[in-house]
């Protein structure tokens, strides 16, 4: 992306510091976007031209009687028009054309090929000489080289026989007429019309011969006591240079038809001025539904609308109308999700789901699709997935009402159509949290569409034919919005900066190269993860913090310790510290590294911004303290820098890398626990959390006091099931079994945990 963009897109999305101008440009530019909004809106689907015209729909009774104020004309559909041309066209006789020159041809090229023959078969070459060159004859006019053939060919007698039986074949049998047999086959009309020395004629179709009956013809001229060869040779002759006498005529045939296809009226019927259209307390089905289409169209072309101001005024409320409909959703926004107004990216891709829906709507519009094809599941997919599912349907709402408010789309059954298929798609995400699962989210809106389309059955009285196109053109706008969200859902992700639960559920996958490259480099970083990982995700769960995100994160909070995984405690064998060997400055900027070093590993590996942060905020500004009182002791009148035993920071600033902070710190020492009973878990817990919190680590964190007593007593919990009471056993064989269910690190309270 261009700079100057990128530049436009961080200046609109930070908060302003005053109200002028800064505050006028970042409200203005979204201001700026709801009114485009309207006004492509109003352009798609322009004022309704007919003032207070009756809005009725399919299956609902007319409360009055509408009267024609002028005469018009009822036009077919496009279906009923393509149909009735079809016909036109199929009953068209196809034109055929009589080839007078066909046998001269035919002649020609078989002549061609015997003269070829006696060539071949002069008796002063040697016989050997002979078969060759028949051979290489056959051969180069494609024919099936046989023994037979050649015996046949090399005789003069036989080749004299087949020559006169060709000839005569042609002559006599050809100018009757034969057509391909491939010509016909397409062709379903009884009568054909034949074109034959200048004059014109319709003939049965039956009346033609094909060519396969020219060759059972042109059989008839060999004497009967002619080998079988020589017949079988003659037909392959006949074949291989046959010439029809009668050709389709396709252009004039097509030329015919387009002809008849224009033909065809468009007009199914009239309505005089002064007829009722639809009667009072009538039911309207398809005819009377039809019959009013037709009257408004006819008072739209004839301009029977009022004056020019009626006009204006009618353009106007259209546009405050659009207006308003997305203004509801703008202030909801602003007043409910002030990080999503904040950041100008996501308005924008909200507002392009939003003018995609009604682009697509237009075109339908259009094209006298039905209804049932607004996309309105695709952009309540999408909004679900990069934020929530209230926010999905509070816009699918507004843009059901938006669109039903327009023209083309007027009527009760539009609205409650889009609102169940909305609603159904903005809801079914909580339940699909993977993008292999597509068909659920398919199924669930597929199920709504046939719900609804029953519902509108019954009280509209419609046919079952009817519910089940309805349920199925539901369906079919179901799969492919499935589709295109899921295809675009990277696309909006990158370009919002946000990451979704898919993105959270593949980064969990220990098989990519940064967790695979910690579990081979830093295999006790490696078991501390999942053990914190464990820890945290039931802490975030009793809080209601995002639990797969915390998860995800612990996962990658440690990644910079695999660049120097020897100087952490967990991957240390018992006895051995390298910091031992080190001043404790030293010792501190190796630990204090692993933050910058995980940091510039996430950015290498393009991790989202979320899960960084756990990297960066899993220590906040916590003192390295052990490092810090070895070098007071060491230098007791030395002047210390206390930010080189700090950690980088920042504190944390979600409930999430809180969470982490304490599940970390607190693992990390149950580990080191000799006797891990529950009273001395829930001891060091409460110990270790308000210790951060006397610190301060936790002041810019949205827990609560309430948060923090459920994140200690899940913690006790999980801890007392890792670190339950071990039988004593007394040797052998039990001993070893016991062995294995000890911690997998062993802890070095020499060294920090990291």
């Amino acid at each position: 992306m261009d700079q100057g963009v990128r530049a436009a897109l961080t200046g609109l999305s930070q908060r302003p510091q005053r109200r002028w101008p800064a505050g006028a440009v970042h409200h203005g530019a979204r201001v700026g976007v709801l009114v485009v909004l309207a006004v492509i809106a109003q352009v798609l689907f322009p004022a309704a031209s007919v003032p207070d015209f009756p809005v009725l729909d399919k299956g609902m009774v007319a409360e009055r009687d509408v009267i024609a104020q002028v005469g018009f004309p009822i036009y077919k559909s496009p279906e009923e028009l393509g149909r009735e041309q079809t016909e036109a066209a199929s009953a068209v006789a196809p034109t055929f054309e009589h080839q007078p020159a066909a046998a001269d041809t035919l002649l020609r090229r078989i002549r061609s090929f015997l003269t070829r023959v006696d060539s071949a078969a002069a008796p002063a070459a040697g016989e050997l000489r002979v078969r060759a060159q028949l051979r290489e004859v056959l051969a180069s006019y494609g024919f099936a080289v046989t023994e037979e053939a050649v015996e046949l060919l090399r005789s003069a007698r036989q080749r004299t026989l087949l020559a006169r039986s060709l000839e005569q074949a042609i002559r006599q049998e050809l100018p009757a007429g034969f057509v391909p047999a491939a010509d016909l086959e397409d062709e379903t009309a009884p009568q054909l019309r034949l074109r034959r020395g200048g004059r014109e004629e319709l003939v049965a179709r039956t009346s033609l011969l094909t060519a396969q009956r020219f060759y059972e013809r042109a059989g008839r001229h060999l004497p009967r006591s002619a080998p079988p060869g020589l017949v079988e040779l003659q037909r392959l002759v006949l074949i291989r240079f046959f010439e029809p006498s009668i050709r389709l005529d396709r252009e004039e045939t097509e030329a015919t038809r387009a002809r008849a296809r224009q033909a065809v009226s468009t007009v199914k019927g009239h309505v005089v001025r002064g007829e009722k259209v639809v009667g009072a307390r009538e039911q309207i089905r398809e005819r009377e539904l039809e019959r009013l289409r037709a009257y408004r169209d006819e008072l739209v072309r004839l301009g029977r609308l009022g004056d020019a101001a009626g006009s204006r005024a009618r353009a106007a409320g259209a546009f405050l109308f659009n207006l308003l409909i997305l203004l509801i959703f703008g202030l909801l926004v602003y007043f409910y999700r002030p990080a999503v107004y904040q950041d100008f990216r996501h308005v924008l891709v909200i507002a392009a789901l939003i003018l995609a829906t009604v682009a697509i709507s237009a075109l339908l519009a259009s094209s006298r699709a039905p209804p049932e094809l607004i996309p309105i599941a695709l952009p309540a997919m999408i909004v679900a997935t990069l934020w929530d599912g209230r926010l999905a349907l509070s816009l699918a709402l507004v843009l059901a009402v938006l669109l039903a408010g327009q023209t083309p789309f007027l009527g009760s059954s539009v609205l409650f159509t889009l609102v169940i298929g909305g609603a159904a798609a903005a809801l079914s995400v909580r339940v699909v949290r993977r993008r292999s699962q597509i068909w659920v989210f398919i199924s669930i809106i597929a199920g709504a569409y046939l719900a609804g389309a029953a519902s509108l059955g019954l009280l509209r009285s419609r046919e079952l034919f009817e519910v089940f196109g309805s349920a199925g053109w539901g369906t079919l706008n179901a799969i492919g919005s499935a589709l295109i969200a899921i295809g675009f859902l990277p696309l909006l992700e990158a370009f919002a900066r946000i990451t979704t639960d898919q993105s959270l559920l593949e980064l969990t996958d220990l098989n990519r190269p940064l967790l695979r490259r910690l579990s081979m480099e830093a295999p006790g970083t490696y078991a501390h993860s999942i053990s914190v990982a464990n820890l945290a995700e039931a802490a975030a769960r009793a809080v209601g913090a995002n639990e797969l995100l915390t998860r995800v994160g612990v996962y990658y909070h440690d990644i910079g310790k695999m660049l120097k995984p020897q100087y952490f405690v967990e991957n240390q064998p018992q006895g051995r510290n390298p910091h031992d060997k080190l001043k404790p400055g030293t010792s501190a900027a190796i630990v204090r590294s692993h933050v910058v070093d995980g940091l510039r590993l996430a950015g290498e590996a393009k991790l989202p911004a979320c899960v960084a942060a756990f990297i960066a905020e899993h220590h906040g500004t916590q003192p390295i303290s052990f490092f810090f009182d070895q070098a007071r002791e060491l230098s007791p009148d030395a002047e210390l820098d206390a930010g080189q035993f700090t950690y980088p920071g920042p504190k944390p600033q979600s409930k999430e890398t809180a969470i982490a902070m304490l599940a970390d710190t607190v693992e990390s020492a149950a580990r080191a626990l000799p006797d891990p009973a529950p009273e001395r878990i829930q001891e060091l817990v409460d110990r270790l959390v308000d210790a951060r919190v006397k610190q301060g680590e936790l002041d810019e964190t949205p827990l609560t006091l309430r948060d923090l007593a459920r994140i200690k007593q899940q913690f006790v919990s999980v801890l007392a099931g890792m670190y339950h009471s071990r039988i004593d056993y007394p040797s052998g064989r039990d001993a070893g079994v016991e062995a294995t269910a000890m911690p997998l690190i062993p802890s070095d309270s020499s060294a920090p945990a990291g």
